[in-house]
């Protein structure tokens, strides 16, 4: 049994059934949802803003098998990668994982590093993870930290671009 922690982000094409599809991939094992933020885009490519959720998910998956589950739905969303921050159709992205000691798994392989780098960094990960889990910590370069503390560091002109729009099957 594990617990991840994941951040999805559409910008392409029909954003809110893009990350419908990521709630439907791993149905079973949703515990939470965040509502959906609009969200500016992160590493200067010039794009249109990103829809973002959190999901919290538990199952019996293994580490690598909440990036793999993740992987497929982004081919099914047919995600091209031509860009690095480029505009894409899904990302979906493994922020954390408990096991089930609820240990937190640092992992340094170049295809899975945990927990995800830079996101203690990234306001459209944080403020809808909070959402979901008020409580929620991270494990970072300096150590356990929690994250509201971490969105307390953000530069205020990022966290303005982070919008909440409502839940995603709102009417909005």
């Amino acid at each position: 049994m594990s617990r991840a922690v994941l951040s999805v982000g559409s910008n392409v094409g029909d954003r809110r059934a893009h990350l419908r599809s990521v709630v439907a991939g791993f149905a079973g094992e949703v515990i939470a949802v965040s509502p959906v933020y609009s969200t500016a885009p992160w590493g200067g490519v010039e794009q249109d803003d990103f829809y973002n959720i959190t999901l919290i998910a538990e199952g019996s998956r293994s580490v690598r098998s909440w990036l793999t589950a993740g992987a497929e739905l982004e081919r099914a969303a047919q995600r091209e990668r031509e860009i690095r921050w480029g505009p894409r159709t899904l990302d979906v992205d493994v922020i954390s994982v408990e096991d089930s000691d609820g240990i937190v798994v640092r992992n340094d392989d170049p295809t899975l590093i945990l927990p995800h780098p830079r996101a203690d960094q990234r306001a459209f990960v944080l403020v809808p993870w909070l959402d979901v889990d008020p409580d929620a910590v991270l494990h970072t370069s300096s150590g356990i930290e929690r994250v509201d503390a971490l969105v307390a560091q953000i530069d205020s002109a990022e966290l303005a671009g982070v919008r909440r729009l409502g839940e995603l099957d709102g009417d909005w």
